[in-house]
C-alpha cells in the first residue's frame, strides 16, 4: 500500500465514491468538499492524497494543520497538531484491513515530522463502529462536539500512544 498525492486525474474515482452510501452516511450534513477546485489548490498546511493498493485507488486521506487551516474549523488550535479525514471509497475494499494500513501509514506520515504531538480525528459520534476502529488505534475521546450540524466525538492519539506497541505500525 502506497500514498501519492491526488490529481485531478482521480476527480471521478472521488466523486464516485462520494456517491457511496456508507460514504455519504459517515461524512454528516457538512457541504461536499470541493475536489475540483481543492485538488489544484497548494497550501503549506494541507495534503490531499490517494492511498493505492496493488496501483489501484482505495481511499483518500486530507491531513491539516488544524492551527492554520483557512476556515478555523477546528477552532484555536495551537501548534504540534494534525487533523485527518481518512476512508474508503469503494464498499468492496472495506472489511479487509485497508483502513487499519491506511491509519498506521497516515499516522506514521503525521508523526516523520518532529513538530507534531497528536493527531485529532471528528467522527459522527452516531458512528459507533469508526470510533471503535480508531480507539482500537490507540485514540482516545477528548470530547462531544457539533462541527455546524454534525454531533461528532472529537478524538486525539499522542505521539506517545501511537509509539506503544500496541498501536504503532
Amino acid at each position: 500500500m502506497r500514498l501519492r498525492p491526488a490529481t485531478l486525474a482521480d476527480l471521478p474515482t472521488l466523486l464516485a465514491w462520494n456517491e457511496d452510501p456508507d460514504v455519504v452516511a459517515s461524512t454528516g450534513a457538512d457541504d461536499a468538499f470541493d475536489w475540483a477546485g481543492e485538488i489544484p489548490r497548494t497550501v503549506d498546511w494541507r495534503e490531499i492524497l490517494i492511498f493505492e493498493a496493488q496501483g489501484r485507488p482505495i481511499g483518500v486521506l486530507v491531513s491539516i494543520d488544524p492551527a492554520r487551516e483557512e476556515s478555523r474549523y477546528w477552532g484555536d488550535c495551537g501548534p504540534g497538531l494534525r487533523a485527518l479525514d481518512v476512508w474508503i471509497g469503494a464498499s468492496g475494499d472495506r472489511g479487509r484491513g485497508f483502513g487499519t494500513a491506511m491509519m498506521r501509514l497516515a499516522l506514521a506520515r503525521c508523526f516523520a515530522d518532529p513538530s507534531v504531538t497528536a493527531v485529532l480525528l471528528d467522527p459522527l459520534a452516531e458512528n459507533v463502529r469508526s470510533c471503535r476502529f480508531y480507539e482500537r488505534l490507540g485514540f482516545r475521546a477528548v470530547e462531544r462536539r457539533f462541527f455546524g450540524k454534525d454531533d461528532c466525538v472529537v478524538y486525539r492519539l499522542e505521539r506517545e500512544a501511537w509509539a506503544s506497541p500496541r498501536s504503532s505500525p
